[in-house]
């Protein structure tokens, strides 16, 4: 784990300037890593520290997507690289860095038209890709496996334990919905409202960019809609129209368009199901997968919120 007196080791790898300093503690976490602020003579940096080394090779391919969409006008934070041009250092753990941005908090309510005519824009960044489809964002959890973590969070008195039983036979339908994606491009895969936010200037950005990868932009799109316009069918149709009418290229046209969004979904859950009974009671895992657990089952994606999302749009 990085500590403040990594800081000059990090600005003189990225060639930041004079007078590093990172804050006392991270200031966000999320799944895959966290974020230190770090400051210099040259301005504030966001230091991304993964929690499982990456591949600079690995990294260079979803840097190659990362940077087109910065080029082609994608209000998103640009990769910051080393003095001898990587994207990866080793300062005593892994680093990676980028201009620090000031974002609101995670907000489901930002505008919707403009949230659809962003992800237009990205999705209009067209990068074809071989890349096999990650199970994560394209196979179901399975009957059995939740079967499973109902009986595992049961026997260790879990909270929620009784919600996910009373949900398991409609996560279980959900993904017999579950498709395989018809047009492939890469994609961000992960805009939920912790990646896509405003700012205090009034606009939008997009972060964490590392997981990009192959996905479908018409099941991207369903979940951008799942996430900003639940229960709200004037919000899904303004930003649906408005992914529409500035060129974005996916279409919600039925239920298996949200493919990805219940396969996403039920891995972050039945993730969190498991972390909850390993984790120490004092430990900030243990906090986290309980705010996850309580999020899937409090505001599950349902059939009854698929079908009020593609009546507001008129695809039913």
């Amino acid at each position: 784990m990085l500590a403040v007196e990594d800081a000059a080791a990090i600005a003189e790898r990225f060639g930041l300037g004079d007078g590093a300093a990172l804050g006392p503690r991270p200031a966000a976490r999320g799944e895959l890593g966290q974020v230190w602020r770090l400051t210099t003579t040259t301005g504030a940096w966001a230091v991304k520290e993964p929690f499982e080394p990456q591949v600079e090779d690995q990294a260079e391919l979803m840097a190659a997507y990362h940077e087109a969409v910065v080029a082609a006008g994608v209000p998103a934070p640009a990769i910051v690289r080393t003095t001898d041009g990587a994207i990866l250092a080793d300062v005593g753990t892994q680093v990676r860095v980028y201009p620090w941005v000031e974002m609101h908090g995670t907000d489901t309510g930002i505008d919707a038209a403009r949230v659809g005519e962003l992800v237009a824009a990205i999705h209009q960044v067209r990068m074809s890709t071989d890349e096999a489809v990650d199970p994560w964002y394209a196979e179901p959890v399975g009957a059995a496996r939740w079967d499973q973590l109902v009986a595992r969070l049961t026997a260790h008195g879990a909270p929620h334990a009784a919600a996910l039983g009373e949900l398991r036979d409609e996560l279980v339908a959900l993904e017999r919905l579950v498709s395989p994606p018809s047009m492939l491009q890469v994609c961000h895969r992960d805009l939920w409202a912790d990646n896509l936010r405003a700012t205090p200037a009034g606009d939008l950005c997009v972060i964490d960019w590392e997981n990009c990868g192959a996905a479908d932009p018409s099941q991207e799109v369903a979940l951008v809609l799942f996430e900003f316009a639940r229960g709200d069918a004037g919000r899904a149709r303004a930003l649906y129209a408005a992914y529409v009418g500035a060129g974005g290229p996916g279409r919600v046209d039925g239920p298996c368009s949200f493919s990805m969004t219940i396969a996403q979904l039920h891995h972050i859950g039945a993730r969190a199901c498991e972390l909850w009974p390993v984790v120490g009671s004092a430990d900030d895992d243990r906090r986290r997968a309980l705010d996850r657990i309580e999020e899937f089952v409090g505001e599950p994606l349902t059939h009854a919120v698929i079908d009020g999302l593609l009546a507001a749009l008129g695809s039913r």
